[in-house]
């Protein structure tokens, strides 16, 4: 379940942390915002180190769709609505820029990562919530405007456009801007206190830290987990499809996301909050959809997704707490990491450097807002039921009742457990206790994964950790 970006870009591997060591800057993540906000601290003469958990882009990097793009969905009349049009317009540009940012540093640098422009749709059949959406995007400043043309192989009624923006290999672009960085894989954060990172059991003192590991594992302060939630989403690489002239999402959120690369075409969609696909089926389903789109594909690639969606609809870039003064966070990029991580960097560095970014006060994480109020109220109610659930919630059957090549919450030996029940009928056995903050996970048949419905964290068939907020793996 590689994705095609993984299977195509190998980039050697880094050394771990082995000695204590001074920075002005420490990175905490090794994926499109840490290489990018490392390079761009680098050039301003900082001395900066990436400290990765795992491998340069071996999180949520290697899985997007990589559109470089401004299009965020049908999201600039809401934002208008929340955060009035001044604020909104920030929004706007700092993500435009990003795009030209993206393109002036291919360029500079002569990286080879197949960076192609292309215009990005927001395609739909309501034409009336499309205009308006074209409308409100214009308003602020972007290339945006209503087409009925769009290269696509079903029918709709028409398409936001937006020009000037872009397609590109996540990969071979990272393997690229960390050639010069200091990077340490396999190097875990586990400890943040004031001025010293506790990693790969030795200590990292840094003037300044960044958070940008895709998720905050620190609670407190903060308060991330409170006002974010995270979403799957699946992706098929198909070949002998028919290629699309762009990049392509539909604007009611069940719509399929499309675009092409080197004779495939990346069709995505059936998306749903972690830890909330009992049934499963959701590959399936894109693949009954591709057959009956395009009868004569066929598939090179399958995967999935996980995307930190934040409360209000606009990411937490900038100063990680006012009690935490020297920390800095980039999170909750939703589905856009590209031109999210671009404007983080960008604010991030400036912020460090000293340096005024006329884009700070829209993502600022110190922001409060009515929608934000309401988004943190509902992911309360959320943990309470996720809390209740690993308590109250009586489990259906028995690990003997467990059809082969299923898992589920079940009784084993007289306790709750979570088991994954091989073909040949083998047991594994974890603890249902999310380490994060205690929700009962639930199992993923699509990734066979154990995800927890509260944060989002994500577990293997034996319960080793595969992404945070957790930094620690279920019990057996």
């Amino acid at each position: 379940m590689e994705s095609i970006w993984r299977q195509t870009c190998d980039i050697a591997p880094r050394p771990g942390l082995e000695q204590d060591i001074e920075l002005d800057t420490a990175v905490i993540g090794g994926g499109m915002a840490g290489i990018l906000t490392a390079d761009a601290l680098q050039r301003a003469g900082k001395r900066v180190a990436v400290l990765e958990a795992d491998r340069i882009a071996g999180g949520q990097t290697q899985n997007t769709t990589a559109k470089i793009t401004s299009q965020h969905g049908m999201i600039y009349q809401k934002l208008i609505r929340s955060f009035g049009e001044a604020r909104a317009r920030q929004y706007a540009q700092a993500n435009q820029k990003a795009v030209t940012a993206f393109r002036e540093l291919i360029e500079a640098r002569q990286i080879d990562c197949d960076f192609e422009p292309r215009d990005a749709y927001l395609y739909g059949d309501d034409l009336p919530t499309l205009a308006a959406e074209a409308e409100a995007a214009a308003r602020l400043g972007l290339p945006a405007e209503l087409t009925a043309r769009a290269s696509l192989p079903f029918p709709c009624a028409g398409a936001v456009r937006f020009r000037e923006q872009a397609q590109f290999h996540p990969l071979k672009f990272l393997k690229a801007l960390a050639e010069d960085l200091t990077v340490y894989e396999h190097t875990p954060v586990r400890v943040a206190e004031g001025d010293i990172l506790k990693a790969g059991g030795h200590t990292v003192r840094a003037k300044h830290i960044v958070f940008a590991c895709h998720y905050p594992f620190i609670n407190f302060p903060g308060l991330y987990f409170a006002r974010m939630y995270q979403e799957r989403s699946y992706v098929l690489a198909l070949e002998n499809a028919p290629a699309v002239d762009g990049m392509f999402l539909g604007a009611d959120g069940r719509g399929y996301s499309l675009r092409a690369w080197n004779g495939f075409l990346l069709f995505g969609g059936e998306g749903h909050r972690t830890g909330e696909n009992r049934d499963g089926g959701r590959y399936d389903a894109l693949r009954r959809k591709a057959v009956e789109l395009f009868p004569n594909c066929r598939e090179a690639a399958f995967w999935s997704a996980q995307d930190c969606i934040p409360a209000d609809g606009v990411p937490y870039i900038g100063i990680y707490s006012s009690s935490r003064p020297n920390w800095y966070v980039a999170t909750g990029f939703q589905k856009w990491g590209m031109t999210s991580s671009m404007a983080a960097a960008r604010l991030i560095s400036d912020m460090i450097c000293g340096r005024e970014n006329p884009y700070a006060a829209v993502f600022s994480p110190t922001r409060f807002n009515e929608t934000a109020a309401g988004g943190v109220l509902r992911e309360g109610g959320r943990s309470v039921r996720g809390l209740s659930r690993l308590y109250l919630q009586v489990p259906a059957g028995t690990a003997d009742q467990l059809l082969p090549g299923h898992g589920g919450i079940v009784f084993l030996g007289g306790r709750k457990v979570g088991v994954y029940k091989e073909p040949d009928g083998a047991l594994h056995v974890v603890d249902p206790r999310c380490p994060h903050l205690g929700c009962q996970v639930e199992w993923n048949p699509d990734d066979r994964t154990w995800d927890c419905p509260c944060h989002g964290s994500r577990f293997d068939r034996d319960g080793s950790l595969i992404s945070g907020p957790a930094q620690t793996g279920l019990r057996g």
